[in-house]
């Protein structure tokens, strides 16, 4: 889910500027990587709190099973 959250955002934007580049035949390999990399960015900000909430959660579940996973 937290993955996902990253990549999703990131790959419409990778299409998006191939098609750019196809259809103006610009074949720049960096060109791609700085809006990636700003979206990506944009979506830490927005949802790092939902990302930090879900990750402490699991680990308080995580530590929390410790006794009944030792017996």
């Amino acid at each position: 889910m937290i993955l996902a959250l990253l990549l999703l955002p990131a790959l419409g934007v990778g299409l998006l500027v191939s098609m750019f580049q196809a259809a103006t035949q610009i074949n720049e390999q960096t060109l791609s990587f700085i809006p990636k990399l700003f979206v990506v960015f944009i979506v830490l900000i927005l949802g790092g709190p939902w990302i930090l909430q879900v990750t402490v959660n699991y680990t308080r579940q995580l530590i929390m099973s410790i006794p009944d996973l030792i017996g």
